[in-house]
């Protein structure tokens, strides 16, 4: 999207941590497994799945670390392109190759910060089965860890139509995996290391969505 390609400010992540946070535990019961599996400083990477349109904001409350994510440029329009902004998230134009908004990304993995990206593109059934290769991109550009995160339970109970709201005060588990690095060792980053890269990303993220839901006993 159009503006300028210098990266969001580290402060208003910071400030959209606490928001969050404070509207996500008033709201549910989030639990967070594996949350010291997130480095603590460096440039990193979290990928998550997305089932939901509060996983983001969930995530944002109860990462670590403050989070700037890459989010579809339709979600800044209104009061909430200016609030968006404020808290240093990241707009993009999902139907091209978005300069402006892959230089801001970069820029926030290059002074050590936190860009959190749904490699999906967009809410699914949240199983990681439609990877595109915009994380992988960023992962190998960057160097920067990837973190695998699973978001539960926002879907709310069987019949609840996908948009609506999880039910009041019930509980939605965060689960943090290993961080890995998704490029091979070699450094390239021709096409054929972006695809190995992603079919190498699309399987330790599945079977990270596949370790979290036997551990917090949702399948």
């Amino acid at each position: 999207m159009s503006g300028t390609g210098a990266p969001p400010g580290a402060r208003g992540a910071a400030v959209g941590r606490r928001i969050g946070t404070v509207v996500v535990r008033g709201l549910w019961r989030p639990r967070v497994l594996g949350a010291w599996r997130v480095p603590a400083t460096g440039p990193l990477i979290l990928a998550v799945n997305h089932a939901h349109i509060v996983d983001g904001p969930v995530l944002m409350g109860v990462a670590p670390r403050p989070v700037h994510f890459l989010i579809k440029k339709e979600a800044f329009t209104g009061p909430l392109d200016p609030f968006l902004r404020g808290i240093g998230q990241v707009g993009v134009d999902r139907d091209t190759a978005d300069r402006t908004a892959i230089t801001r990304a970069l820029g926030v993995l290059e002074r050590g910060g936190v860009l959190g990206i749904f490699p999906e593109g967009t809410r699914g059934e949240g199983d990681f089965a439609s990877l595109r290769s915009g994380l992988a991109y960023f992962a190998l550009r960057s160097g920067a860890p990837v973190v695998p995160v699973a978001v539960l339970g926002t879907t709310g109970a069987r019949g609840r139509a996908i948009r609506a709201l999880p039910p009041l005060r019930s509980r939605i588990d965060v689960v943090f995996g290993e961080p890995f690095t998704a490029g091979d060792g070699s450094g390239r980053r021709t096409r054929a290391a972006l695809d190995e890269a992603t079919v190498r990303i699309r399987k330790r993220l599945t079977a990270h969505l596949a370790d979290a839901r036997h551990a917090t006993g949702r399948g």
